[in-house]
């Protein structure tokens, strides 16, 4: 860890930017495994909206966007989905939230759950879009809510990381 003026503790990026990451990423895998249950396929959840929203509400980093990136490429080839599509969706939500980043500095739980929906919606929204106009087609819309709403309940985890990296990050008491 760095100091900071007046002995206050501010952990690298690197910290807490790559556990977040590698979380993502490992239950991206864990729930893309075809397993079927009375015949449902378990969700899949886009793991990365959490830290796509969290990173941008703690504070901002060049690495995130980079990181999300990587993290974008590997959805895309997990999912089979066109390489670009989640990077593009991911950097889009990181965008949204860091633009209200000071709106949603200090809020309570409820207030930062209806920010992450609206972050999930528009990432939602922008692949919708994108593979529109990559397929030609649109693709199942009730599908495609579904992965959003499952999202959409993931946000205690974002709550959760925002929580233990803010407890560090001098700048957010």
């Amino acid at each position: 860890m760095t100091m900071t003026s007046g002995g206050a503790r501010r952990q690298p990026a690197r910290r807490w930017i790559s556990a977040p990451a590698l979380a993502c990423l490992g239950a991206t895998l864990l729930f893309a495994i075809p397993i079927r249950i009375a015949g449902f396929a378990a969700p899949e959840p886009v793991f990365a909206l959490i830290p796509a929203f969290g990173w941008a509400a703690l504070r901002p980093s060049i690495v995130a966007p980079v990181a999300l990136l990587a993290l974008g490429l590997a959805l895309d080839l997990i999912w089979g989905s066109p390489l670009g599509l989640w990077p593009l969706c991911l950097i889009i939500a990181h965008a949204m939230a860091l633009s209200v980043r000071r709106l949603l500095s200090g809020e309570d739980f409820a207030v930062l759950w209806v920010w992450y929906a609206a972050t999930c919606v528009v990432a939602f929204s922008v692949g919708t879009l994108a593979m529109r106009l990559a397929s030609g087609a649109w693709p199942t819309l009730i599908g495609v809510g579904l992965q959003a709403l499952v999202s959409v309940a993931l946000f205690p985890l974002a709550w959760t990381l925002i929580e233990r990296y803010r407890v560090d990050e001098v700048r957010l008491r």
